[in-house]
């Protein structure tokens, strides 16, 4: 696993996942599993543009971007420079 998705999973761990025995990986639904919710989503995404330092936009920031670990790094690859 890269450097990126273990930052990113171990995020998620730490700020959403209520259960410590529930397994989460980088292919989990977040989402529609219903470990992120909208609300958290908008805290995670404030999280990847500081420690990334990118922009990402409101219409970019989808459920589907976010449902997992994998698609949140394509979504953050797109913005690094």
């Amino acid at each position: 696993m890269d450097e990126m998705k273990k930052i990113i999973l171990d995020y998620v761990i730490e700020e959403y996942v209520e259960d410590e025995d529930e397994e989460v990986g980088i292919d989990t639904p977040l989402i529609s599993g219903g470990i992120v919710d909208s609300f958290s989503m908008v805290s995670l995404k404030r999280f990847l543009e500081n420690k990334y330092n990118i922009s990402i936009p409101d219409d970019k920031a989808t459920p589907e971007a976010f449902d997992t670990v994998n698609s949140i790094c394509d979504l953050v690859n797109e913005y690094i420079k």
